[in-house]
């Protein structure tokens, strides 16, 4: 998935990490402060807050990162990246390109469940968490265009302009991501892309004419 490695790249290279793995402890660490920043958010949060609810001391934590900042842009690249992992292994063995889309964006509703409000405004709030978000997107419009375009080459969708179909598309996991569709049409994350998936489908599946020229 080399979007994704790039993404991830991105949004982690203003941090000084060490060139060691994590150990055990760290990584169970990190997936720990995951769960704390999904469920409450992280701008508000001091080390020492953050110390007090991981029951480690702030040395440990300046251990993962030098700063609160960078402790939250290495932890919501985490999630970014480990989201798009999950996705990605879902999709793996799909090869009808309609089957890939729904499964993907069902994907895509499933991991943004986890988040909660309170962090996708910090999310919004805090620039370099919002760069990681905003790569996210991209990957997610490129991942969009390349299974359109494998459909149009199967036959399975209409020879559409694929690039501003999955253009359209991200534009609109974009609004869905950041509320703003659930927020005006009144319905959850899980059912805007739901719905994501039935639009794009039902506008480029190519539909079958029968013998007497109506269509199936």
């Amino acid at each position: 998935m080399p979007d994704v490695d790039e993404y991830a790249s991105r949004v982690l290279s203003s941090s000084r990490q060490t060139r060691k793995q994590p150990t055990a402890r760290q990584r169970a660490l990190l997936s720990e402060l995951e769960e704390l920043f999904l469920a409450e958010g992280f701008v508000a949060f001091t080390l020492d807050d953050l110390a007090a609810r991981m029951h480690c001391s702030k040395t440990t934590l300046y251990a993962l990162a030098p700063s609160k900042e960078q402790l939250a842009v290495k932890v919501v690249g985490r999630f970014f990246k480990g989201a798009a992992e999950k996705i990605e292994r879902r999709i793996e063995g799909v090869d009808d390109a309609r089957k890939i889309i729904e499964v993907y964006l069902a994907g895509v509703s499933e991991e943004l469940n986890r988040a909660s409000p309170a962090f996708m405004n910090d999310v919004a709030a805090f620039q370099p968490a919002r760069a990681a978000y905003e790569m996210n997107s991209q990957a997610a419009a490129g991942r969009i265009r390349s299974f359109i375009a494998k459909g149009v080459a199967d036959g399975v969708f209409r020879d559409v302009h694929a690039t501003l179909i999955a253009e359209m598309a991200g534009l609109l996991v974009e609004a869905i991501q950041t509320g703003v569709v659930g927020a005006r049409a009144g319905v959850t994350d899980a059912e805007a892309f739901t719905a994501l998936a039935d639009l794009l489908l039902g506008g480029i599946q190519r539909r079958e004419t029968s013998p007497w020229g109506a269509v199936g």
